[in-house]
């Protein structure tokens, strides 16, 4: 299955940079335990094909709205920021 991506870099706060990966993807139950380890199977996928990944997130619809889970920071980022374009596929 192909995952979109988004891979970005952007300022942080504490100065510096942050290099974070979205991925458009949910669990098939949707349970925070399932989600976790699906984000951990796709964080390692990003980096294995040479993407620098500090942060990660799911994203997904829920209802009509889009959803976070991830990474605490970048969570609150995306939710104030909103979903960025997709830049690369992967395989899941």
């Amino acid at each position: 299955m192909r995952v979109n991506l988004a891979h970005l870099r952007e300022h942080a706060r504490s100065g510096g940079w942050v290099n974070f990966a979205v991925f458009d993807a949910r669990s098939a139950s949707g349970t925070r335990e399932d989600n976790a380890r699906l984000l951990a199977q796709l964080t390692a996928r990003a980096r294995g094909a040479n993407l620098q990944v500090d942060q990660s997130a799911l994203a997904f619809m829920s209802g009509s709205q889009v959803q976070f889970f991830g990474s605490p920071p970048l969570v609150d980022y995306l939710s104030k920021s909103g979903l960025p374009g997709w830049t690369h596929t992967i395989e899941a």
